[in-house]
């Protein structure tokens, strides 16, 4: 079942808790014909924000910087009894890695994703993403799923 909600009127701190141990959500953005475009990216939910990592100059940073309108996907489970979700939508704000506002949001993705980089995976990350930024997305709207306690019937 699928229940749209203010933002505000969920519980959010517990929606940070389920969502927080994910390792990517996927970030629906408007490309500049109108199309959708969706890529999976790496984030911390905050609660502020859901700040969502991004290459500076990407697909995802241009169209955001074009029309800040995105939504977030947040998902888990495989079969029909184990789904759950949300999709947030917002308005995403472009921040650059040197952004006084990134200390925290920053702090708290290298803690969440330290483990996953390896013996040498950090220092490829930084070759490979020479200029890391984060789109703030202050979610306006959450539609929240959950079918874990479905019945068959």
């Amino acid at each position: 079942m699928s229940t749209p909600t203010p933002a505000g009127t969920e519980d959010l701190t517990a929606l940070r808790r389920s969502f927080r141990d994910l390792a990517t959500c996927r970030i629906a953005t408007v490309r500049p014909d109108g199309g959708p475009h969706v890529a999976a990216r790496w984030f911390v939910w905050l609660e502020d924000a859901i700040w969502v990592a991004t290459r500076v100059g990407d697909a995802t940073w241009r169209h955001a910087g074009a029309d800040p309108r995105v939504s977030v996907l947040l998902d888990r489970g495989r079969d029909w009894t184990e789904l759950s979700g949300l999709r947030a939508e917002g308005v995403a704000e472009e921040l650059p890695a040197e952004h006084p506002d990134l200390r925290g949001p920053m702090s708290a993705w290298h803690e969440k994703y330290r483990g996953l980089f390896g013996p040498e995976g950090f220092e490829r990350f930084t070759e490979q993403v020479p200029e890391l930024g984060f789109l703030r997305v202050v979610p306006s709207r959450i539609e929240v799923w959950d079918h874990r306690g479905a019945r068959g019937g």
